[in-house]
């Protein structure tokens, strides 16, 4: 009998769905058919069941953040069990160990990251079994059938595990170390906050206060523009003032004297020119362009996009969430045709289909088996939803993914671009520019795009030498902006294309080989990451460098820790272990040589510290940051399971006693969408109820009730008002 461990309990029950099965406590027993013919179980991890140790459980003497005990480095890396996760452990591990599991089906997301979760089961339970793999793109009956099918061997993926593993270990000692020595430093200079630093996280960071640090230091600048209405019987335009194509004066006197020469002249049209340009169809979704795309249109968060990508990935209707490609192979492209079919039942697309394309399998801007590399461009998949029963979030998601398939399928839009050159009073010379749209195109699908923001304005027909005059003039003053703040959706395209921001060409090389700073899978949780630690915060959608951030890079300096050139070299090897070209063994030893620099930089690096323009005073102050320092949390009440005082921890309020007696109380900050004050935990611990909640929501719909706590069960339950 075989087992799949699968990554998620969803995806277990994805990958049970297509067959005659049993439920069990923490896994499905799958009947004997044609694909199993000995039965299966299919059981699944919660995410990561296992974590690498942390420090103290090597070595207690690396439990206290010491310069003397630095650099951190275990001689063998070793992985525990998640303590919040230890049943589900058990149950896979009591499973792989019946004596009738002859064979293991490695069921994790078709990538590094599920490689490493489900091998990294596997090892800690003890067990020697052969293993395949399974490798599918998409969760609907038909990809899971022939997924398993054609399981690949346990070699075929043995590479990119070495390269996940490689990169969590060495994530580890840099992580660890790099943190440890610059909180201990600026701790000398009474700063009492803990400063995380990371391989990805600190470049990006480092990004982001460079444009904060250009927005600063910008001095804006006036400038004036004349503008003139002119009448060529009775055709009216409107031209702008310009003398070498430079259409801005800096003296508010010249601008003035322009407008005054002009008024009531005579114009003549000297030049027309016409341009006709096209615009091809965008390019199909990968994960960092989706997430730029939501960002930008739908204001949603990177995270956000991904969280609701998944769920559309497990509800089978869309191919895996986190390639990197934005092509198809030709046997994903000989499926569209059938797909749009689908999708013309859809009221939404109705109008839009059957496209004027029936096949994009010969056009190689979509089509390229050379370009896909784990996974295809993200796609709808035959399985097409009732749109009316997905979510608000999930409907506008799959509506990006949908359109963007369909637009593939439809022709250039075309526009015409008219420059007129006018001379009043055959002196002062003025440029109008106008377009005309041909051909719609895949702009019929497709609305907002580059070309919607070019200036123009609808022009009529003009013939050159035609004579008219000028009817009014306007002087308009303005002033030179900043550059602007990224947004959310700007990151993740600024993480994927950071060579563009190195000065040296090879790294340059390297960072566009390698996709960037982070993967696919992890830009988004780099983006919270940064938010969480209080490095930054998100306003209106826009990303501000907090007074922590900008003071972490200012210590760092020029450290190659946030230089996007040690990840380029970094994700290189990387990328060539998962290839099987590098030995992992000997880029985890140069790492741990590069720890070591590392601490002899920082040090180095302190004797020129000064801080002056960094507010200093408000480093420390963010309440999620009081998790690191027991003395300033706030006994909210006493528990009531225990004799122990109850903390606020920062996501979820806990017991001081959970680890002398073990004490399992703990209460979520967030239920529901509402974050939970300090103010109603004090009165569920006082009183055994809260306040009357309101907003909590479920899926679409909100209810109010207040929070019980239920002394026989030891768990909150809603009470709801009559």
């Amino acid at each position: 009998m075989k087992i799949v461990i699968a990554e998620k309990p969803d995806q277990a029950a994805k990958l049970a769905a297509p067959f005659s099965f049993i439920k069990k406590t923490g896994y499905f027993e799958v009947k004997p058919n044609s694909h199993f013919p000995n039965g299966a179980l299919i059981t699944w991890a919660i995410g990561h069941l296992c974590e690498l140790k942390p420090p103290e459980e090597y070595n207690p003497i690396w439990k206290k953040w010491s310069l003397d005990t630095l650099p951190i480095i275990p001689d063998r890396f070793e992985y525990r069990v998640t303590k919040t996760k230890v049943k589900q452990f058990n149950i896979i591990k009591g499973l792989l160990k019946r004596t009738d599991i002859k064979e293991i089906v490695i069921g994790g997301d078709a990538g590094r990251e599920g490689e490493l979760i489900i091998r990294t089961i596997i090892k800690v339970c003890g067990v020697n079994k052969p293993m395949k793999r399974l490798w599918i793109s998409s969760l609907t009956e038909g990809a899971v059938k022939k997924g398993f099918s054609n399981l690949l061997t346990e070699e075929e993926t043995r590479s990119i595990y070495y390269e996940a593993l490689s990169r969590s270990c060495a994530d580890w000692l840099i992580g660890i170390n790099s943190s440890r020595i610059y909180t201990i430093l600026l701790k000398e200079k009474g700063l009492k906050d803990v400063f995380s630093v990371g391989r990805v996280q600190t470049p990006t960071l480092a990004l982001i206060v460079k444009r904060e640090h250009e927005i600063a230091n910008f001095k804006s600048e006036p400038f004036w523009e004349v503008e003139a209405n002119f009448n060529l019987n009775g055709k009216t335009i409107t031209g702008k003032w310009h003398k070498n194509n430079v259409t801005r004066v800096l003296e508010e006197k010249q601008g003035i004297a322009i407008a005054h020469f002009c008024k009531n002249k005579d114009v003549r049209i000297t030049n027309i020119n016409k341009e006709r340009k096209e615009y091809q169809p965008p390019l199909l979704f990968n994960l960092s362009a989706l997430q730029a795309t939501a960002n930008k249109t739908l204001k949603f968060s990177p995270q956000k996009t991904l969280d609701v990508l998944q769920k559309l990935y497990l509800k089978g209707v869309v191919s895996y969430p986190r390639s990197d490609s934005q092509f198809l192979t030709n046997e994903e492209a000989k499926g569209l045709p059938g797909i749009l079919n689908h999708l013309s039942r859809i009221k939404q697309y109705e109008d839009l289909l059957p496209p004027p394309c029936d096949s994009i399998i010969h056009n190689k801007r979509y089509v390229n088996e050379k370009k896909v590399t784990d996974h295809h461009a993200i796609i709808p998949t035959e399985q097409i939803p009732d749109v009316s029963k997905l979510t608000l979030d999930e409907g506008k998601i799959y509506d990006l993914i949908v359109r963007q398939v369909i637009a593939a399928h439809y022709n250039n839009a075309i526009f015409n671009y008219t420059t007129i050159h006018s001379l009043v009073d055959n002196r002062a010379e003025f440029i109008t520019k106008g377009k005309e749209q041909i051909e719609e195109g895949w702009r019929k699908v497709i609305f907002s795009s580059k070309e919607d923001t070019d200036e123009g304005q609808n022009l009529p027909s003009l013939q050159e030498e035609e004579l008219g005059q000028v009817t009014e003039v306007n002087l308009k003053k303005g002033e030179t902006q900043p550059p602007k703040r990224y947004t959310e959706g700007n990151l993740i395209t600024l993480m994927k294309t950071a060579g563009k921001h190195l000065d040296d060409t090879e790294l340059e090389k390297v960072l566009a080989k390698t996709e960037g700073l982070g993967t696919e899978a992890t830009r988004a949780g780099i983006i919270n990451l940064l938010k969480d630690r209080n490095y930054i915060e998100v306003s209106k959608n826009q990303v501000f460098a907090n007074p922590k951030g900008l003071l972490l890079i200012e210590a760092l300096g020029e450290s190659i820790l946030a230089s996007p050139g040690m990840t380029g070299k970094w994700e290189q090897r990387l990328s060539e272990i998962g290839e099987g070209k590098a030995s992992p063994k000997t880029f985890l030893e140069q790492v741990k040589r590069l720890s070591q620099k590392l601490m002899v930089d920082a040090k180095e690096q302190k004797v020129h510290w000064s801080f002056e323009n960094i507010q200093i005073e408000k480093i420390g102050s963010n309440p999620q940051n009081k998790r690191y320092n027991k003395n300033e949390k706030t006994v909210l009440g006493k528990c009531k399971m225990c004799s122990g005082n109850i903390l606020d921890f920062g996501k979820f309020y806990g017991c001081t006693n959970y680890k002398v007696s073990n004490c399992k109380f703990s209460i979520s900050k967030k239920i529901l969408g509402k974050t939970i004050s300090q103010a109603n935990m004090k009165k569920i611990l006082k009183t055994g109820e809260s306040n009357l909640i309101k907003g909590f929501k479920k899926g679409e719909k909100g209810f109010d009730a207040i929070l019980l706590w239920k002394e026989k069960e030891n768990k909150i339950e809603f009470k709801f008002n009559k």
